[in-house]
């Protein structure tokens, strides 16, 4: 059966509603790639939306439900959050401050002295893929490259990459081989169409104090850094800026409605559009993905260029030919309409429909920042194991997979609060993840008080805003033996009456048995409802309460 695929990304909270919008597949793009240094992989697809139309989501995703991301590069070295590497330009702002205090001013030490920082003396990726698995990640992704265009692999086409540059290692590389020899599908993700307009503030300055008007050091180029650390290397490879900012470039917000190449945001250029063309190619032909995640509304630099759809054919055709022709790679977008969920997977950042979707799709999300940022360790603001199995239980009841981001430190370790978060997750899952993996929608996902949720906002960004979860809300997933499977989201302590399993609402139940336990369970079922009486004993993991139901 086909499945269709649509992607929504979401950058910060503060995306405004507008970026809700897709973008039409009828536009022609001015810059149209040269593919002949990165030729396009033979095989069925074409890079245009109608033949893209026809891929079909492979059955093994599906399965899968639950992923990892390492979503780590230089911008974790200051451990002080997401978007560090913009927002320590933008005067005033915390990054900005912190900058100054630990590094000196952005003229003098910019984010590119920060990259020279980065050693990652501490990445273990076997012990950390190892680590996942356990806990029941069936996919790994780790980040390629983020709107701070720095590729964390041996790129062919980007000078300022980590084998050079920082911790002088191949990190896509070192995570491709722990994750194959852990036996999971691999994936990549891609952030770096948009350094174009989302470095414009390092061509700032100051507007005020002892450094008012002195420029950042964004507009410096190879010739200025004779006798520097970065002799040889051109600045500009890096930050993207030998052109004419956007219009208000200097506000900190300006970014966020322009993510869509509109509202007068300055337009890359063919050399611009086509590196990033040639930097993805090469990724996807040296480490062969299984999965690939891009951070733009439905495809890098659409409807700019027609590069984003030249990768998604050359991709499609690679993972065709490593599985003899069967439909096999994943590729995310996000804000996608009807078109374009057939040609892509639906990726909602931070977020969760309302309602059972008929085709596959996946939450991207993470436990505190998407940068590893200290103060969130410090103050205590990851999400709980019982938060992170709550949100799964109710997206795969809907039809969708959870990749779940682990920040991970400037030296590439992850922190005991980390580690504890995952040991909880790996309990309940030790107990109850027939419920999860390879399992489908029922007719219904769910119910309970928290069952109508919120409306999606941009990319999505809804996560948090309804009702918190009892052990009332229930949600419901079928294994292929025909087993249905009730997730309470929480322990009952009294009886629990499920209104979709009365006899006329959903058949004749002949068994009812909570997952990890022996205990004879005590149940009723009339016409309007089944009630289950609550368990006399607590499980070794009570954050959800799972029973499997014989109908």
């Amino acid at each position: 059966m086909k499945t269709p695929f649509v992607l929504l990304t979401v950058l910060i909270s503060t995306t405004p509603l507008a970026m809700c919008d897709s973008i039409p597949t009828n536009i022609t793009p001015k810059v149209i790639v040269n593919t002949s240094a990165e030729p396009i992989a033979f095989g069925r697809f074409q890079p245009t939306w109608e033949s893209l139309s026809h891929y079909e989501c492979p059955e093994w995703f599906r399965d899968a439900k639950f992923g990892i991301w390492a979503h780590w590069g230089p911008q974790c070295q200051a451990e002080d959050g997401d978007w560090y590497a913009r927002h320590m330009y933008e005067e005033g702002s915390g990054p900005y401050k912190f900058h100054l205090a630990h590094y000196g001013h952005p003229s003098v030490f910019g984010f590119k002295d920060v990259i020279h920082e980065w050693k990652a003396e501490k990445w273990n990726p076997d012990k950390l893929v190892a680590l996942y698995k356990r806990v029941g990640a069936q996919y790994f992704f780790a980040l390629a490259n983020h709107h701070d265009n720095f590729d964390n692999y041996d790129s062919k086409y980007q000078p300022w990459n980590s084998t050079k540059i920082g911790p002088k290692k191949d990190l896509i590389g070192g995570w491709a081989k722990a994750a194959r020899a852990q036996g999971l599908p691999f994936g990549v993700s891609v952030h770096t169409a948009h350094a174009w307009s989302w470095y414009e503030v390092t061509q700032g300055a100051d507007k005020s104090g002892d450094k008012a008007g002195v420029p950042y050091d964004g507009k410096l180029t190879k010739a200025d850094g004779k006798g520097k650390w970065w002799d040889g290397l051109d600045p500009q490879d890096l930050y993207e800026q030998r052109h004419t900012p956007s219009p208000g470039f200097e506000r900190g917000n300006s970014i966020h409605s322009r993510w869509n190449w509109g509202n007068g945001v300055s337009q890359p250029d063919q050399a611009y559009c086509e590196k990033f063309y040639n930097r993805t190619a090469d990724l996807i032909k040296k480490y062969q993905p299984d999965l690939i995640y891009f951070d733009d509304t439905v495809l890098p630099l659409w409807p700019v260029s027609d590069a984003g759809l030249k990768i998604a054919a050359d991709f499609y055709n690679t993972n065709l030919k490593k599985t003899g022709g069967k439909s096999d790679g994943v590729l995310f977008g996000k804000i996608l309409n009807d078109e374009e969920r057939k040609c892509l997977v639906w990726d909602i950042e931070r977020g969760v429909p309302n309602s059972l979707l008929p085709y596959a799709w996946q939450t991207d999300t993470c436990i505190g920042g998407w940068h590893y940022d200290r103060a969130a360790y410090d103050r205590n603001l990851y999400k709980s194991a019982k938060t992170v199995v709550h949100m799964l239980a109710d997206i795969v009841s809907k039809n969708g997979n959870l990749l779940l981001n682990i920040p991970v430190r400037g030296d590439g370790s992850i922190d005991d609060k980390e580690e504890k978060v995952l040991e909880d997750v790996a309990a309940w899952m030790d107990i109850n993840k027939q419920c999860i993996f390879g399992t489908r929608p029922w007719k219904t996902f769910g119910e309970g008080p928290a069952s109508e949720g919120t409306a999606l906002s941009a990319q999505g960004f809804n996560e948090g805003r309804g009702k918190p979860f009892t052990a009332e809300d229930v949600r419901f997933t079928t294994g292929k033996d025909g087993s249905l499977y009730a997730i309470l989201l929480g322990w009952p302590t009294q009886p629990v009456s499920i209104k979709s399993l009365g006899i006329t609402t959903g058949g004749k139940v002949a068994r009812v048995q909570l997952l990890g336990s022996s205990e004879i369970q005590h149940w009723k079922q009339t016409d309007d409802a089944l009630t289950i009486e609550a368990p006399q004993a607590k499980l070794k993991s009570d954050i959800a309460a799972v029973y499997k139901i014989s109908l």
